[in-house]
């Protein structure tokens, strides 16, 4: 939940423009792989009877696992290159 907070509290709070949309993007790249592990459990649930169900809860989750894996590595990648180009 947490990790919602911090891109919305500055989304509302800064009126710089840049600033702004890097705390959208940062908000896409925390929701995105929740929104994977939700569809997983709706396509899991509906195949409720099938011995494939499990089969889909795990890849689901070691899938959603790798896409919030690869978000985290670009939001590092992203913040390194605000950095460089602003010079602290």
């Amino acid at each position: 939940m947490h990790l919602f907070l911090l891109p919305l509290i500055v989304y509302f709070v800064i009126s710089d423009t840049e600033v702004r949309r890097h705390a959208k993007r940062a908000l896409l790249s925390h929701i995105l792989p929740f929104i994977l592990i939700f569809v997983v459990i709706i396509l899991a649930l509906a195949m409720f009877d099938s011995n494939i169900a499990f089969a889909v809860i795990i890849s689901g989750f070691v899938l959603s696992g790798i896409v919030y894996f690869v978000f985290f590595i670009w939001n590092i990648v992203q913040g390194i290159k605000v950095f460089q180009k602003n010079e602290f």
